[in-house]
């Protein structure tokens, strides 16, 4: 069977086995909170039920060697999964996904809700597992960290919510947000000290365990005659390595991470409404809370997670249950927009500049061979802003007036040139909008 090789299941059933137990204690561990703490008969019972079927998984995985019995999401499901998983399905899901968890928020911070989804995520993550393409990646030295930082960033992003959505409906029932009601004076010593001594002192332990546990990701030394496949960057620049495949250096690796830190320290400048300082909120901050989620989660993160598992050799893009196969060949014709005007519009071929001309000709001649890409590109950052002054962002405009409108408008429309160019080279493998290699000056 594709993927589930009985000595991979042999080499990790041990694992699986203590993973489902560890699950099932901790539903224990809830059912009792929940039956304890919140006198809840029927969900403590729920939870203990969840626990029990944790249990029952846990000596089938132990004694799973690729018979019926090992619990895995099938072959079928899988190679749906890797079938239906593309760039432009990943990307449009993630959007889709967060747009609605931002629409239902109410639900979704619910502490039932949230519980279920993390047991949802970590049982679709055990029976994974059992496929070896797709454990072979999530176990990997490098990745097992990202792994942990995906389900904390999950976390932290589900419990500001939930601290935000309990503040906009306090407020709207005219009460102070929570954070108001906590005036308690806390001293730096010795209260925050002996509170940093004890993580300092966790986290130590932590780390020594990790490293007796996890061995460190060392590969052979460098050569330059032997390049990795995929070679990839730190995961922390895995984002900027990915712009790379729809930008040129100087804008993926220069202007678009300038712009984030100017962006950032542009902020309190540029900011006209006072509300929400000091609290959790969404409903008085909703244009900030979308802006920085998108920017943050949909263009950083989502692409942290693209290169660090689903690029594979040849940086081509696989399927999560798909085997790296650096003989996968991918035939693309990528095209440039004086290609597609020029040859496909016009059939003829690209003005070009004789050869000996100056250079007022042969910028004259790369001019009219751009022409529809920079028209296009200068109307994006010229004709925008204007537009948008004069509809969804007319509040903005009148209130933060026309200097500060315009850098804020410029910046948001930087930002999504990313997206925007990642879209039309998924669809219409476009290359550049403006192609002029004589420079160095494509876009």
């Amino acid at each position: 069977m594709h993927g589930f090789d009985h000595e991979h299941l042999e080499s990790i059933s041990g694992f699986l086995g203590q993973y489902y137990l560890a699950l099932a204690l901790m539903n224990a561990v809830a059912a009792f909170y929940v039956w304890h703490k919140a006198q809840r008969v029927w969900l403590a019972g729920f939870w203990a039920v969840v626990s029990t079927g944790y249990v029952m998984l846990s000596p089938l995985a132990f004694g799973g060697n690729g018979s019926w019995w090992m619990p895995t999401l099938g072959t079928r499901i899988e190679h749906f999964v890797n079938d239906m998983t593309g760039p432009v399905v990943y990307s449009l899901g993630i959007v889709c996904s967060l747009s609605t968890l931002f629409v239902f928020r109410r639900f979704f911070v619910r502490p039932v809700v949230a519980w279920t989804g993390l047991n949802l995520m970590l049982l679709v993550m055990g029976l994974s597992m059992a496929d070896a393409a797709f454990a072979s990646i999530v176990t990997k030295a490098d990745n097992v960290p990202i792994v942990g930082l995906i389900y904390l960033l999950c976390f932290f992003t589900w419990l500001a919510a939930s601290r935000a959505v309990e503040n906009d409906d306090r407020m709207s029932r005219g009460l102070p947000p929570r954070e108001k009601d906590d005036n308690e004076k806390v001293l730096v010593w010795p209260d925050l000290v002996y509170t940093e001594m004890i993580c300092m002192i966790v986290l130590t332990a932590g780390l020594i365990v990790w490293a007796i546990v996890l061995e460190a990701p060392l590969e052979e030394p460098g050569s330059t005659v032997k390049t990795p496949n995929p070679s990839k960057a730190p995961w922390y620049f895995l984002g900027l390595q990915e712009m790379l495949v729809y930008f040129d250096p100087w804008y993926a690796g220069i202007v678009l991470p300038l712009t984030a830190v100017g962006g950032l320290m542009a902020i309190p400048y540029l900011d006209f409404n006072k509300q929400g300082n000091g609290y959790y909120t969404i409903e008085q901050r909703k244009f900030s809370y979308i802006t920085f989620q998108f920017g943050f989660i949909i263009i950083w993160i989502t692409l942290i997670v693209l290169g660090t598992f689903l690029r594979g050799p040849n940086w081509n893009f696989f399927g999560p249950f798909e085997t790296w196969d650096a003989h996968k060949a991918r035939a693309l014709s990528n095209i440039n927009v004086s290609d597609w005007f020029w040859r496909d519009v016009m059939q003829t071929s690209l003005p070009k500049a004789p050869s000996g001309t100056g250079k007022i000709t042969e910028l004259a001649y790369i001019a009219q061979r751009e022409w529809l890409g920079l028209l296009t590109v200068l109307g994006y950052f010229m004709l925008l802003p204007p537009l948008m002054a004069t509809t969804v962002f007319r509040k903005f405009f009148v209130r933060m007036g026309f200097v500060r409108y315009m850098i804020m408008s410029n910046l948001l429309l930087m930002m999504a040139t990313l997206p925007i160019k990642m879209v039309l080279r998924w669809t219409m493998n476009l290359k550049y909008i403006v192609y002029i290699p004589e420079y160095f000056l494509n876009f």
